[in-house]
């Protein structure tokens, strides 16, 4: 499986309208890709750690998955990509970085 991850690393002015957004407008385009198995969001939460740690400041992960690098590669070529990347433009405010990757997954345990 093939994880590509799109991290919102900084602060959202409205985070609750950047979400519904995502979920409803971003969202319908992404499933226009052909090869798309799913899309997962991953949103903060608060958590304590006993031992020292250094807490991120990611907003979102968003998590889309496909069967190949193959598949990835055709879909980010694609029409719904265009959508997806003028749709980005709509998106409420978020003063940040943004990075995407693609990475392989290895099931451990």
């Amino acid at each position: 499986m093939i994880s590509y991850f799109v991290k919102y690393d900084g602060r959202l002015a409205n985070p609750a309208a950047f979400l519904q957004h995502y979920k409803t407008n971003h969202a319908q385009i992404l499933s226009q890709f052909n090869g798309i198995q799913n899309l997962i969001l991953h949103t903060p939460v608060e958590w304590t750690d006993p031992f020292p740690v250094r807490k991120g400041q990611l907003s979102l992960v968003a998590q889309m998955t496909f069967n190949s690098v193959n598949s990835l590669n055709q879909d980010l070529a694609s029409e719904a990509r265009r959508k997806a990347r003028e749709d980005f433009d709509k998106f409420p405010e978020f003063d940040g970085q943004i990075v995407h990757q693609a990475m392989k997954a290895e099931r451990v345990f």
